[in-house]
C-alpha cells in the first residue's frame, strides 16, 4: 500500500480548523456593553455595580496593566435557540486573550447582579452556560476583567517594567473581541474531542504498529462520510465514524494514570498577592461550575492560604467549595500553609506550614490531609521526611525535580529516606508536568517515561492549567473519559491524591530508597536573590520564636495574669509563612511582591518587637536592673538558656574573658581576646586566624580571607533563579582599600575597612568581642551592580571530604569532591544559619545573618601538598528578570569564622549570630520554663497550645547527628507530660519516656521530639 499518511494528517488539521472548529457555534448575536473602570485597585463587585456604567464599543481597546474595567453585559437570547437537543446557548467573552499562555494575560470573572460568582473567563475557558446565569431567556450579567500584562514576555527573560504599577505605565493592553450569545452544538463538540484524543494518541504510535494505521483510515472515512459543508447536519455521522476505534479496549498490561484535577496557583510570582486572590475565585468558580455538571470530576487544591482567601473574601463561594469538600470532589491536598519553599526556611518554620495549613483543613472541613504536595518547589530539603511524618501524613508528592539540568532521578516512586532515617512513601509523576491538558502527548510521555515498570503500574497526573491558575476544564474531561480504557493508551482514572497512593502502596510493596536531600539542578540563584526579602524571613522566624518563648514564659510565671497573644502571634506566623511561598522567599517575583514582602516584614518585627516587648515588662517587673533575655538554646554571658538573667561582665569569672585588642601591624592589625587571634593586613583580608586552644592556623598558606569577589552572572534564562556553573570562569577578586581604621566600643575591638566592589560602596566592620570564640564581619553594601554575583570567601587550610550545612532540625553533609555528575551538580548549596568544615580533630565554622547560597570548593597545593578548603558564602545578586532593579541599593549582612570548632560549635554559633542580645530593664530575674541537660539536646520552640488550654509544647531536635541522651525538665508545676505530634496530638514517640515533670530523652541523630506539659 502506498504510504499517504502525511497527507491524510494535513488533511485532518485542515478539517479540524476549517471545518470543525467554526462549526462548534453555529448562530451568534452581539450583547450590549457598558462599563466602568476602577480608578486604581480592585473594589468588591456590589461596590463595582453601584457605579454609573457607561456605553461600551463592542472591539475597543481597554485595560492599562494592572487596571480593572467592569463590563456590564445584556441581551436576549432568541426564542428558538438551544431548543433542539443537541444544541444549548452559551455566552462567549473574549477579552482580548491570546490561547498561548493561560494565566498570564487578562482574565475576568462572570457575577450576577446579586454579587455571586458564575464562573471565570479565560483564554481557553471563555464561555458561560446560559443556565448559570439563572435568568431565563435574559442576559444580563457582570464580567470583572483584570488587565493583567504578559510579564513573560515570550520568556525571553528581558528587563520588563511591567513588574511594578509604578513603572507599568498606562497603555491599554489588550482589545475586546466577540462578546456574544452563541448556539453550542454538542454533536459537534463531541467530535471535536473525538479526533482530538485519536489523532493525538495516533501521533504518538509507532508507525509499525497496527493500531496507529486503524486510527488513520477511521479518521480518514470519517472525513470521507462528512459534508464539510454541512458539519453540524453530519456530525453524528462522523462519530459514528470513530466510535469502532474509540471503543477498543487498552492493553490488559498498559499503564494506568490516576488523574487528579488541579490548578497549580502560585500565590505571588509574575503577579502581586492581591492578584492571586482573584486567580484563586476566579479558578475555583470554574471547578465548582465543571463539578456540578460532572458528579465524578475530583479537583486537588492545596494551599491553606488560598482557602483562607476565600473564606474571607468571596464567602459565598467558600460555602460552594465547602459543599464540594463534603462531597469528595473538591479535595484539600497537601497540608501545608503555602506551597513553601524548603530549601530556606528554618525548621519551626517549615514544621508551621503543617501546623497552620492542616489545622485550617480540619476545623474548617475537617480533613486530615495525608499528603505532603509540593510539585513547583526549587529542590526538597533532606529534613522533610520527619517533618512530614511528624505532622501526621504518609505520603510526598514532587514534580520538580524533571526539571534537573544533569541528572535524571532513578525512580518514579520510591521511599525517601530523611537525615533522621526516617521514610516516606514519594511519588514524582512521570507525565513531568503538574499543568497537564491530558493531551495524546503527555499521557504516552508518563507511560514510556515512568522508570518502574515492571514493579509498579500506576502514577499520578495532576491535570489543569496552572502557573497563573485556571485548572481543568470540560476539554479535559472529555479526554479522561475517552482515555479511560483505550486502545494504545495508557488507562485514565480520575481520582483524588489520596486514592492514587493508596492504590500505588498495594501495587509496589517493596520499594527502592533516596537517602538525604532531593537537590534542584537548577534554580541555585534562589538561595541569594532578593536579599531584603530573605533577610525580612530569617529576621522574623527568630522574632517569633523570641515572641513566643517570653510569653508563654510570662503567662506562667504571672499565674496568667499576662494574657498569651494567641491570635496576634497565629496571624503573624501566617504572614511570614505565606513570604516564604517558593516564589517569594526564592527572590523569583516581580518587583511589586518584594516590596510587599519588605512591607510585611516590617509591620512583622514592628509587631513582634512590641509583643516581646510586653511579655518582658510583665514578667521581669519594673526596676532599674538590666536583664539579658537569652531565648537562645545555650547559655550565653551567663545567663541560662530560655531564662532571663544578669550577665556577667568580662570582670567576673563567668564571663570567661580578657577585653579584646587590636594592634597594628604592617599597615594592617592584630585583634586578639585570649581566644583567638586575627591578622588582618593592609588590604584588610584577613591573613591568619588561630585559636589558642589548639594554637592552629586555621588559614591556608599565602592566602588570605575576608576576600570579597565579584563574578559576571549571566545565566542562559531564568535571571533570578539561575546561577550556572560558568560563572566561576569570570572573576575580580576584591584586594584593594580605600581606608582601613581602628574602631571598637568598650572592651570589644573592630576595624573598619572600606573598598569599592565595580561602582558599589563596601564598609566591613570586622570586630572581636570579649571572650567571643568567633570572628565577625558585617558587610555593608551598597550595591548598583547589574548582572553581576558577590562572593565572600575563606580559604581554610582543612583536608575536608564533606562540608556540613545547617538544615531544619539538623544539618547535611555534602561532599567537597567532584567524582560524580551528582557531585559537580552542587556547585552552589543550600545552608541556613551556619556551615562547617572540618577533618578529624579539628574544624572551622562560618555563620551567617541571613545569607544562604553558598559554595565549598577544594584544592591541593603544589608548594606543601596540603588541601585548602574554600567556603564562600553568596551575598548579592543583581539580576534583570522578573525584577529589572533586583537588590539595588543598601545591604547589611553579617559573617562570623570561628577557627577550631566541631559541629556543636557551630550550631552555637549560629544561634549566636541570629539571636542579638536583648538587654532589658527590669526587677527581678525569670527561671527557664524548661531545662535541658545534654547540649545536643536543641529547644527549638516553647509555646502555650494550640487548642487554648494553657498547656506548655516545648519542640526540641537531636543536633549533632549523634545519639544523644538526656532529660528534659519543666521547671513549672506540671500533671503530666505527653508526645505529640506538630498537631499536637498524641504519638507513640521512640526514645521518649515521660514522667511527671520531665522526659528522659534518648534520641536517634537528628530526632524531632515535641512535647506537651499539661499544667497543673
Amino acid at each position: 500500500m502506498h504510504d499517504d499518511r502525511r497527507v491524510t494528517e494535513v488533511r485532518l488539521q485542515r478539517f479540524v480548523r476549517e471545518r470543525i472548529n467554526p462549526a462548534l457555534y453555529s448562530r451568534s448575536l452581539p450583547l450590549t456593553l457598558s462599563s466602568w473602570k476602577v480608578p486604581d485597585e480592585p473594589v468588591p463587585a456590589l461596590e463595582a455595580m453601584r457605579q454609573k456604567f457607561q456605553p461600551q464599543e463592542q472591539g475597543a481597546l481597554w485595560g492599562k496593566p494592572w487596571g480593572t474595567k467592569w463590563l456590564r453585559l445584556q441581551g436576549e437570547v432568541p426564542e428558538s435557540w438551544g431548543t433542539e437537543a443537541d444544541t444549548t446557548v452559551e455566552i462567549l467573552v473574549d477579552l482580548g486573550f491570546t490561547t498561548e499562555i493561560p494565566g498570564f494575560q487578562c482574565e475576568g470573572m462572570a457575577w450576577r447582579p446579586d454579587g455571586t460568582t458564575i464562573k471565570a473567563i479565560s483564554p481557553r475557558n471563555q464561555y458561560i452556560p446560559l443556565k448559570l446565569l439563572g435568568s431565563g431567556m435574559a442576559v444580563d450579567f457582570y464580567v470583572e476583567a483584570a488587565a493583567n500584562p504578559d510579564v513573560a514576555q515570550g520568556w525571553t527573560f528581558a528587563p520588563t517594567p511591567y513588574g511594578d504599577k509604578a513603572t507599568a505605565g498606562t497603555a491599554p493592553q489588550y482589545r475586546l473581541g466577540t462578546i456574544a450569545i452563541a448556539e453550542l452544538n454538542q454533536n459537534v463538540w463531541e467530535l471535536q474531542q473525538d479526533i482530538r484524543t485519536l489523532a493525538g494518541l495516533m501521533a504518538e504510535l509507532p508507525v509499525e504498529l497496527p493500531r496507529r494505521h486503524e486510527i488513520l483510515r477511521a479518521l480518514e472515512r470519517m472525513m470521507d462520510l462528512m459534508d464539510p459543508d454541512d458539519v453540524v447536519g453530519t456530525a453524528a455521522v462522523g462519530r459514528e465514524a470513530l466510535a469502532a476505534v474509540l471503543a477498543r479496549p487498552a492493553y490488559a498490561s498498559a499503564h494506568q494514570l490516576v488523574a487528579t484535577g488541579h490548578a497549580h496557583i502560585d500565590s505571588a510570582w509574575l503577579w502581586p498577592v492581591r492578584e492571586t486572590i482573584r486567580k484563586c475565585a476566579r479558578t475555583f468558580s470554574n471547578v465548582v461550575a465543571l463539578m456540578d455538571e460532572n458528579p465524578g470530576f475530583v479537583f486537588s487544591c492545596s494551599s491553606a492560604q488560598q482557602f483562607a482567601w476565600i473564606k474571607e473574601f468571596y464567602p459565598e463561594l467558600f460555602s460552594r467549595i465547602r459543599e464540594k469538600v463534603r462531597t469528595g470532589q473538591f479535595v484539600p491536598v497537601g497540608g501545608m500553609w503555602v506551597e513553601s519553599d524548603t530549601n530556606m526556611p528554618g525548621g519551626e518554620a517549615m514544621a508551621r506550614q503543617f501546623v497552620e495549613g492542616k489545622g485550617f483543613f480540619l476545623s474548617e472541613f475537617g480533613v486530615d490531609c495525608r499528603e505532603a504536595w509540593l510539585p513547583d518547589s526549587f529542590g526538597y530539603s533532606a529534613a522533610l521526611p520527619q517533618i512530614v511524618k511528624s505532622a501526621g501524613s504518609r505520603w510526598f508528592l514532587t514534580q520538580k525535580i524533571s526539571w534537573n539540568q544533569t541528572n535524571r532521578m532513578p525512580h518514579h516512586t520510591f521511599n525517601w529516606e530523611g537525615i533522621d532515617g526516617t521514610r516516606i512513601f514519594t511519588h514524582f509523576p512521570p507525565i513531568d508536568t503538574y499543568n497537564s491538558e491530558l493531551s495524546g502527548r503527555e499521557l504516552a510521555h508518563a507511560e514510556r517515561n515512568y522508570r518502574d515498570h515492571g514493579r509498579g503500574t500506576v502514577s499520578l497526573v495532576p491535570f489543569g492549567y496552572g502557573d497563573g491558575g485556571g485548572g481543568p476544564t470540560r476539554e479535559m474531561l472529555a479526554a479522561a473519559s475517552r482515555a479511560a480504557d483505550l486502545e494504545g493508551s495508557p488507562k485514565v482514572r480520575v481520582g483524588s491524591a489520596e486514592s492514587f497512593f493508596a492504590q500505588a502502596e498495594d501495587d509496589y510493596p517493596v520499594l527502592p530508597v533516596w537517602v538525604g536531600e532531593m537537590y534542584l539542578e537548577l534554580h541555585r540563584g534562589t538561595y541569594t536573590s532578593q536579599a531584603r526579602t530573605k533577610k525580612g524571613n530569617r529576621r522574623s522566624e527568630h522574632l517569633l520564636r523570641e515572641a513566643e518563648l517570653w510569653c508563654a514564659t510570662a503567662s506562667i510565671r504571672t499565674g496568667g495574669a499576662f494574657a498569651y497573644p494567641a491570635a496576634e502571634l497565629k496571624r503573624l506566623w501566617r504572614l511570614v509563612l505565606l513570604q516564604q511561598f517558593h516564589d517569594i522567599l526564592p527572590g523569583s517575583s516581580i518587583a511589586w511582591v518584594h516590596r510587599d514582602a519588605e512591607r510585611n516584614y516590617q509591620a512583622i518585627s514592628e509587631g513582634l518587637e512590641d509583643i516581646i516587648a510586653q511579655a518582658a515588662a510583665a514578667v521581669l517587673g519594673s526596676g532599674d536592673r538590666t536583664f539579658l533575655l537569652n531565648a537562645a538554646p545555650h547559655a550565653r554571658d551567663g545567663v541560662p538558656a530560655l531564662a532571663a538573667g544578669e550577665p556577667a561582665s568580662p570582670a567576673e569569672p563567668a564571663g570567661l574573658a580578657q577585653p579584646a585588642t587590636a594592634a597594628a601591624r604592617h599597615g594592617g592589625y592584630v585583634l586578639d581576646n585570649g581566644v583567638i587571634r586575627a591578622v588582618l593586613d593592609a588590604d584588610g583580608l584577613l591573613a591568619s586566624l588561630v585559636d589558642h586552644v589548639s594554637g592552629r592556623e586555621a588559614m591556608a598558606p599565602g592566602q588570605r580571607g575576608n576576600l570579597l569577589e565579584l563574578h559576571r552572572d549571566t545565566p542562559n534564562e531564568w535571571d533570578a533563579w539561575d546561577i550556572d556553573e560558568f560563572y566561576r570562569r569570570n572573576v575580580t577578586p576584591l584586594t584593594g582599600a580605600t581606608s582601613l581604621r581602628l574602631t571598637g566600643e568598650g572592651a570589644e575591638a573592630a576595624v573598619v575597612v572600606e573598598r569599592f566592589v565595580g561602582s558599589s560602596a563596601v564598609r566591613q566592620r570586622i570586630s572581636l568581642a570579649p571572650g567571643s570564640p568567633s570572628l565577625a564581619i558585617t558587610t555593608s553594601v551598597d550595591w548598583q551592580e547589574r548582572e553581576k554575583l558577590l562572593k565572600l570567601g575563606f580559604p581554610l587550610d582543612v583536608r575536608a571530604d564533606r562540608s556540613a550545612a545547617e538544615t531544619q532540625f539538623g544539618h547535611v553533609f555534602r561532599p567537597t569532591h567532584t567524582n560524580t555528575s551528582w557531585e559537580t551538580a552542587k556547585f552552589e548549596v543550600c545552608a541556613h544559619r551556619w556551615i562547617h568544615v572540618g577533618e578529624p580533630g579539628y574544624g572551622v565554622a562560618i555563620s551567617n545573618s541571613s545569607t544562604y547560597g553558598h559554595d565549598v570548593m577544594r584544592s591541593i597545593r603544589d608548594a606543601d601538598g596540603g588541601t585548602t578548603t574554600t567556603v564562600r558564602l553568596s551575598l548579592l545578586r543583581a539580576p534583570k528578570f522578573p525584577d529589572p532593579d533586583a537588590d539595588r541599593g543598601l545591604h547589611e549582612l553579617t559573617v562570623t569564622i570561628r577557627p577550631g570548632a566541631a559541629i556543636a560549635d557551630a550550631v552555637e554559633e549560629g544561634y549566636r549570630t541570629n539571636l542579638a542580645p536583648r538587654l532589658v530593664r527590669g526587677g527581678s530575674p525569670v527561671e527557664p520554663l524548661f531545662s535541658v541537660s545534654h547540649p545536643a539536646l536543641v529547644i527549638e520552640a516553647v509555646k502555650l497550645a494550640e487548642d487554648g488550654s494553657g498547656d506548655v509544647i516545648v519542640r526540641l531536635y537531636e543536633s549533632l547527628g549523634q545519639r544523644s541522651a538526656g532529660r528534659l525538665t519543666a521547671n513549672f508545676p506540671v500533671r503530666e507530660a505527653v508526645p505529640v505530634d506538630l498537631l499536637e496530638r498524641p504519638v507513640q514517640a521512640s526514645g521518649v519516656e515521660v514522667g511527671a515533670d520531665c522526659a528522659e530523652l534518648r534520641l536517634r541523630p537528628f530526632q524531632l521530639v515535641t512535647l506537651r506539659f499539661v499544667r497543673r
